[in-house]
C-alpha cells in the first residue's frame, strides 16, 4: 500500500526554501517537453537544458508555452528553473516535496498550483498518488510531475491537431484543461471502487469468507488517500473560480465552475461509497458473530442433551457390590433405554422451543 505520510526527516534542522526531494524516484531523468502554440503555429520539443525554457518567461511573447517536466528528484534542475522564472524559494521547495495538500498560492506574476494525480493499480487493487505542481503566468505554464503521465497526453494531442478551443484561448484555459484532466481522472477511479463495493457486497450477503477482511480494510485506506486529494481541491477550484488568481480571465471562470461541480459530485460519492464500506464491516462482523452464536449454541445444545446421560452412566459406573439392579437381567437395557428417552424428549423439547 502506497505509503499516507512520506517521511520528512531529510529535511530536518535545514533553513526554509532548502531544495531537499522528499518521495519516491520514479523515473531515471528528469524529462523536458516544451511546446508553443497560437491558434495558428505549433512547436515541440525536447529541451536539452533548462536554459531553454527562460526566453518563455517574457510576458509579451504572442505565444502560449506549455513547459512539462517529467521526474522531480534532480534538485538542481528545479533550483535552476526557479531562479529563471523568479519563482519564491519556497515554492520550488513545496514542488519538491511530494507530500503536500492540495492547494493554491497566488502571486503578482504567476500562481502555484498542487493536485493530486490518482492511478488504479488492478494488480493489487490499490490506488496510488503522484504530486503534480502548476506554475501558472500570463503565458506560459509549468507543469511538474514525479512520472510521464498518461492522461496528458490528450491535452498534447488535443494541442497538436488543433482540437477544441485550446489553440484560441490563453494558459489559464490551458490550465483548466489540466484540471479537468486530472479531476475527469477521478471519475474512472470512483467507478472502478464502486464495481469493487460492490461485487463485496454480493459475496458478503451470500457467503462471507476471512478474504473479505483485508479486501474491506484495503477499501477504507483507498478511502482515505482518495478523501486526502479531493476534499482540499473543492476549495482550490472554488478560489479559482471566485477569482484567486490574477492570471485566470472571466472567460475561463466559467469552466472552473464546471470543474467544481464535478468536485462536488466526487466528494458525495465519496461519502456515500465510505458509509457502504463502513457498513460492509459492520456486516461482516456481525456474520462472523452470527455464525460463531449459532456453533456454540449446536454445542450448547450437545452439552446439555449428554450431561443427565453422563450422569446416569456415572451412577452405573460405580463400582459398589450392593447396587439395585446389579443382579437384574434386564437391568442394562432398560438403563440404556431410559437414557435414550430422555436425549429424545429433550431433542423434541428443543425443537418446539425452535432452539
Amino acid at each position: 500500500m502506497t505509503k499516507l505520510i512520506k517521511k520528512r526527516s531529510k529535511k530536518a534542522g535545514l533553513p526554509p526554501g532548502s531544495l531537499v526531494h522528499i518521495g519516491e524516484k520514479k523515473t531515471d531523468k528528469t524529462k523536458i517537453t516544451i511546446i508553443e502554440y497560437d491558434e495558428v503555429h505549433f512547436h515541440e520539443r525536447e529541451a536539452k537544458t533548462i536554459e531553454e525554457c527562460f526566453p518563455f518567461r517574457d510576458k509579451n511573447r504572442p505565444t502560449v508555452a506549455w513547459i512539462n517536466i517529467d521526474g522531480i528528484h534532480q534538485s538542481e534542475i528545479l533550483g535552476k528553473l526557479g531562479e529563471g522564472f523568479g519563482l519564491h524559494p519556497l515554492i520550488v521547495e513545496d514542488i519538491l516535496n511530494t507530500d503536500q495538500r492540495p492547494k493554491i498560492e497566488d502571486f503578482e506574476t504567476y500562481s502555484y498550483l498542487v493536485l493530486k494525480m490518482l492511478y488504479f493499480n488492478a494488480k493489487d487493487g490499490e490506488v496510488a498518488s503522484e504530486q503534480v505542481s502548476l506554475i501558472l503566468g500570463y503565458n506560459f505554464i509549468i507543469s511538474f510531475q514525479e512520472r510521464e503521465a498518461d492522461i496528458f497526453h490528450v491535452i498534447s494531442d488535443r494541442i497538436r491537431t488543433n482540437k477544441g478551443r485550446v489553440r484560441k484561448m490563453g494558459a489559464d484555459y490551458l490550465a483548466y484543461c489540466l484540471l479537468d484532466a486530472i479531476v475527469d481522472n477521478y471519475f474512472i477511479i470512483m467507478e472502478t471502487l464502486g464495481e469493487k463495493i460492490e461485487s463485496l457486497e454480493n459475496e458478503l450477503v451470500k457467503e462471507p469468507s476471512p478474504e473479505i477482511l483485508p479486501a474491506i480494510y484495503n477499501l477504507k485506506r483507498n478511502m482515505i488517500l482518495l478523501r486526502r486529494s479531493v476534499w482540499p481541491l473543492r476549495e482550490v477550484i472554488g478560489g479559482l473560480g471566485r477569482g484567486g488568481s490574477l492570471q485566470i480571465q472571466e472567460s475561463v471562470k466559467i469552466y472552473l465552475k464546471d470543474i467544481h461541480d464535478h468536485t462536488i459530485y466526487i466528494i458525495d460519492t465519496l461519502e456515500s461509497f465510505r458509509e457502504m464500506v463502513a457498513g460492509m464491516l459492520e456486516i461482516y462482523l456481525s456474520s462472523i458473530s452470527n455464525r460463531m452464536n449459532a456453533v456454540i449454541k449446536v454445542l450448547t445444545m450437545i452439552a446439555t442433551i449428554f450431561m443427565p446421560l453422563t450422569f446416569i452412566a456415572g451412577i452405573y459406573g460405580m463400582n459398589f457390590k450392593y447396587m439395585p439392579g446389579l443382579e437384574w437381567r434386564w437391568g442394562y437395557p432398560m438403563v440404556l433405554l431410559i437414557m435414550a428417552g430422555i436425549g429424545i424428549a429433550m431433542v423434541y423439547y428443543f425443537r418446539k422451543k425452535r432452539w
